[in-house]
């Protein structure tokens, strides 16, 4: 198990990856973000992005996608023998928000965008000493190595019993 008091502020961590395909861009589109270049393959080829284009916010569940898929792993490869586990199988609790979302590149059909975190700060919380505030930069990066979004957040991490 990860607590609080264990990490470094510029520790960074892989989250995974995720390939978009068509059919997935175009299911979430039509549900969540039904703009023309998202749903309509004639229509994107006509526009500035030259093809279909995943939605930012397919991109960003992508990312919570695989935190809580990394987060979830953390107990299995990390708990030592005797130590008190976390409620809810991890280390963190609710995010209190993002700041500074930045869709920078399109990701077409066949991207593979990895999926990082970078913790920036650390605030401990007089009123809720369980729990500490990590500040975080997070971000996802295509095969070719562009950044195509990224954003500040900050989330609760539970301290050492």
């Amino acid at each position: 198990m990860m607590y609080f008091e264990e990490v470094e502020a510029g520790a960074t961590a892989a989250l995974g990856n995720h390939t978009f395909t068509e059919a997935e861009m175009l299911a979430f589109a039509r549900l969540y973000d039904p703009q023309p270049f998202h749903v309509d393959p004639e229509a994107a080829r006509r526009s500035p992005f030259g093809a279909l284009v995943a939605s930012g916010w397919h991109t960003a569940a992508m990312w919570m996608k695989c935190f809580v898929a990394s987060n979830m792993a953390l107990p299995k490869e990390a708990s030592r023998p005797g130590e008190e586990g976390v409620p809810g199988g991890g280390s963190f609790g609710p995010a209190s928000g993002f700041t500074k979302l930045r869709w920078l590149k399109p990701v077409y059909a066949g991207d593979t965008i990895s999926f990082a975190t970078e913790v920036r700060d650390k605030i401990t919380i007089k009123s809720r000493p369980q729990w500490g505030f990590l500040r975080t930069y997070n971000s996802g990066t295509n095969q070719h190595g562009d950044l195509v979004i990224d954003f500040e957040s900050t989330v609760l991490m539970r301290r050492r019993p």
